[in-house]
């Protein structure tokens, strides 16, 4: 059993997709403070100095005013937190915009792989020495075989 489980967590695909995950990971991270450090300053100063992590609702009928979330945290008010919700919002589109990018990229470079012509199929075998020749060849270059000539390898 312990040989099985190491074939399958040493197969290609699996370390592949355990690289992708950490790196994913730490975009995340990344994205998340482009998004707290270097975005929402200026946004929130363009909107009258706010500070979107501290935007938030107080849910409780108790009346009181906090200054900052964390002031309503640390006296137990129930909050809505909407200014880290459209943080992460910001977050999520930085995220899916970077990866519809790079699938875009990808398809690009399949689609110029799939598009070159097949090397091959300008060829085919000779039947004597079974070597590779052009299709309009009416003799082998290579044992000077006499060709049947079909009116598809003149095409």
């Amino acid at each position: 059993m312990i040989k099985e489980f190491k074939e399958f967590a040493m197969k290609g695909n699996m370390v592949e997709l355990a690289i992708g995950v950490i790196i994913g990971g730490a975009f995340g991270k990344v994205v998340t403070s482009i998004v707290n450090d270097i975005i929402m300053p200026p946004v929130g100063l363009l909107l009258g100095r706010v500070n979107f992590s501290d935007l938030f609702l107080r849910l409780d009928a108790k009346g009181y005013k906090y200054a900052t979330l964390a002031d309503a945290k640390a006296a137990g008010a129930v909050t809505l937190n909407y200014g880290i919700f459209i943080n992460t919002l910001l977050d999520f589109f930085i995220v899916s915009f970077v990866i519809f990018v790079v699938v875009k990229q990808l398809n690009r470079f399949r689609r110029k792989e799939e598009d070159k012509p097949d090397p091959k199929a300008n060829l085919k075998e000779c039947p004597e020495c079974l070597s590779e020749i052009p299709k309009k060849a009416v003799r082998c270059k290579f044992c000077t075989a006499q060709l049947e000539v079909r009116p598809a390898d003149q095409a």
